[in-house]
């Protein structure tokens, strides 16, 4: 039993080994093809190299957090390459550690690595993507812009032609806005005028509002059935400043998510990155049996670079698998929750047809 305990423990072991060197291998890989992309952005400026690597270093970890099943795929691999190469699965055997049970303890593993991954490493990840986004937006026009959604419906700052305009909505459906308030000052923040309206169709820059009440700072108040307003934002601007889910830890996704559904906004898309967070334990679990499985059946062991690449083509049809399913969940032919899961559910079934081949092997 003392033997038993103490091999599973050596195997414990050898897979964070390879875990915490594959994901060195990628975390440098991203850094260089991150910088990259950073230098490029500050190349007409004439600020230090410092500012594209400090904001590689911040966007990093988020970059490594969506690739991390590929990186226990990777190190599950590694992990049997090494068992056969010492011969290792026979003394197991010997001691009545099968490859059922080897796998069951890397699974146990990798659930308990991917609990702490998901709400330790996550929730740093998210707060560094955050301040890259808040670091990055100083370089860009996109400061002159502010949209958020809070328990009394969509907020914007917008400035055009001089002008200050800030924007109330208290829903926010398909291409409308209903409920608004708009409050429009000068460029030293006095107030020029007030407009109210029904609702605004925002399919544009140019949004058409509907039975607008105008109450201009000179008394000469107005009522317009429709009323065109000139803004920065469009259907599409809005919600590209609300894309960046990776910047958002749990409790902010959760908060997003009640904010967003007070003012009818669709959910969705905060509905589906939930869900993929909280699937990315069993998703690690999943890539871990995989792994297993694959290197169980394939014979031919003298070959590290066959093993591999056969991981890395598996790792392929995943993605795909998982992209196909997420498309027709983003267009509504399936419901986003199991857009999320039933790619994995298929996965999980696979696996348990898989498990019951290797284990008497």
């Amino acid at each position: 039993m003392q033997i038993t305990k103490t091999y599973q423990n050596y195997i414990i072991k050898s897979f964070l080994h390879y875990i915490l060197i594959i994901f060195g291998i990628f975390a440098c890989l991203i850094f260089i093809l991150n910088i990259l992309e950073e230098l490029k952005f500050f190349e007409n400026s004439n600020l230090s190299v410092f500012y594209p690597i400090f904001l590689t270093l911040l966007n990093t970890p988020s970059l490594i957090f969506e690739i991390f099943p590929f990186i226990f795929l990777l190190a599950t691999q590694m992990l049997f390459i090494k068992l056969y190469e010492k011969k290792e699965l026979d003394n197991f055997k010997n001691f009545g550690l099968t490859n059922f049970k080897i796998i069951k303890v890397l699974l146990f593993t990798s659930l308990a690595f991917g609990l702490i991954f998901n709400t330790v490493f996550y929730t740093f990840s998210s707060k560094l993507k955050n301040n890259y986004l808040s670091f990055k937006n100083n370089f860009t026009n996109d400061n002159k812009y502010l949209a958020i959604v809070n328990e009394n419906g969509l907020w914007i700052k917008d400035e055009i032609n001089n002008k200050i305009n800030i924007i109330n909505a208290e829903e926010f459906i398909g291409n409308e806005l209903r409920q608004i308030t708009v409050t429009q000052l000068d460029n030293k923040f006095n107030f020029i005028r007030a407009i109210l309206a029904d609702k605004a169709n925002i399919s544009d820059n140019n949004w058409k509002l509907l039975s607008a009440k105008i109450f201009e700072i000179n008394g000469q108040n107005q009522e317009k059935e429709v009323y065109y307003f000139q803004t920065n934002f469009n259907k599409n601007k809005i919600n590209s400043l609300f894309s960046n889910l990776s910047s958002l830890n749990f409790l902010q996704l959760k908060n997003l998510y009640d904010d967003y559904k007070s003012i009818g906004y669709s959910t969705s898309e905060v509905e589906g990155y939930l869900n993929k967070l909280y699937s990315y334990p069993v998703y690690l679990m999943i890539m871990t049996i995989i792994g297993s499985i694959l290197m169980l059946n394939i014979k031919n062991f003298d070959s590290k670079i066959f093993n591999i690449v056969t991981g890395i083509i598996f790792s392929v049809i995943i993605y795909y698998i998982n992209y196909f399913f997420s498309v027709l969940g983003d267009n509504g032919k399936l419901p986003i929750v199991l857009s999320i899961w039933l790619p994995l559910l298929i996965l999980m079934i696979i696996c348990s047809i898989g498990l019951v081949t290797i284990n008497d092997k």
